[in-house]
């Protein structure tokens, strides 16, 4: 019999237009076939979504017999929290997913709190060295493993000459800090007439869209901008080649997977250098890093790779090689092996 295995995350590009590293993960595994996969949630409130999660371990326990969760800080944390104490009730292994850039701040405001929560985790894992690093206190044995990448879905072109078109992919949301963006376009339209930023992806709800459409007519460059709203998984390689450099100006960052689809396709990456953004780029070889919420430095990184095609050229290049790294071809393995390592003996059935 094929087993089972449960993921358990946010399932929620269908509501919200985004799609999650787990669901990524859920179709790899289902289309591998050596498991069977379950999935929780896709409710669109928190509320519900916990509702549904513990639901799906309690009623399909017959039906799996290793869970992977999703841990993330805030709220967030607390629903892993609870899902994992239904699986410790249902005697199933489970391994843990850390994400988020804000997740070492949570932790050291609730250390017992992160501690507990790991130690009850046959493996925890972890998309990126920063994590790796910073949770090391809560837990020794953190094992990395990337966010997988589908490459073959991005077409490399390396960039070189450049045209000042740049695009921007996250949530508005405040700490992705949307607003530097106008701002980085209102200081480079004099010296390139012809610059336009695009703006991709859903609404958070916390006055962020408001205010950068507010700072962007209050720049005087409303009309350089382009806001599409979200985007399909599909769409996005589509969006990013039609641009040359792609800004990330996010506060609060870990392991972004759109700065890793924007290098994929050869796109010239100017980063905030926050959280786990200097273990993932290095500055001047596959990207340009400037200091959180810095316009003036933020514009003339764009500036710098707008003038040298050289420049350019490296940084798209490496940007590329970077990524390889990441492809699911690399990735999937890992995760097979570690819920074989998981698997029980023989598959207790419980009440």
């Amino acid at each position: 019999m094929i087993p089972g295995i449960l993921i358990v995350g946010n399932f929620l590009s269908h509501s919200e237009g985004t799609r999650s590293v787990c669901e990524d993960l859920a179709v790899r595994l289902a289309a591998h076939g050596r498991f069977r996969v379950l999935t929780a949630s896709d409710k669109p409130g928190r509320l519900a979504r916990l509702f549904d999660m513990l639901a799906t371990v309690w009623r399909r326990r017959r039906d799996y017999e290793v869970a992977q969760v999703d841990v993330y800080s805030g709220p967030a944390f607390i629903l892993a929290e609870c899902v994992c104490a239904a699986l410790r009730l249902v005697c199933k292994p489970y391994v843990l997913t850390l994400h988020g850039g804000n997740l070492p701040r949570f932790a050291k405001r609730w250390p017992q709190r992160m501690r507990g929560l790991l130690a009850g985790a046959r493996l925890v894992t972890t998309p990126s060295r920063y994590l790796q690093e910073q949770m090391h206190p809560y837990r020794e044995d953190l094992r990395l493993v990337p966010n997988g990448l589908d490459l073959s879905a991005y077409v490399f072109r390396q960039r070189s000459a450049l045209q000042p078109k740049l695009v921007w992919l996250r949530a508005f949301h405040q700490i992705y800090n949307p607003s530097l963006g106008p701002k980085v376009v209102a200081r480079l339209r004099r010296e390139f007439p012809d610059i336009t930023l695009t703006m991709i992806g859903p609404d958070r709800r916390d006055g962020s869209l408001p205010a950068l459409r507010a700072t962007a007519r209050s720049a005087e460059v409303f009309d350089r901008i382009d806001l599409p709203g979200p985007v399909s998984k599909t769409e996005v390689p589509l969006w990013l080649d039609r641009n040359d450099i792609f800004l990330n100006t996010t506060n609060v960052d870990n392991s972004p997977v759109s700065v890793m689809e924007a290098l994929a396709c050869g796109l010239c990456v100017v980063s905030t250098l926050v959280g786990g953004i200097p273990y993932l780029l290095s500055d001047g070889q596959d990207s340009l890093l400037t200091p959180a919420n810095d316009e003036k430095g933020m514009a003339e990184a764009v500036r710098r790779l707008l003038k040298d095609s050289a420049l350019a050229a490296r940084v798209s290049l490496h940007g590329r090689g970077l990524v390889e790294s990441m492809d699911w071809s690399v990735v999937l393995p890992q995760w097979i092996d570690i819920f074989q390592s998981l698997l029980p003996s023989g598959s207790k059935r419980v009440f």
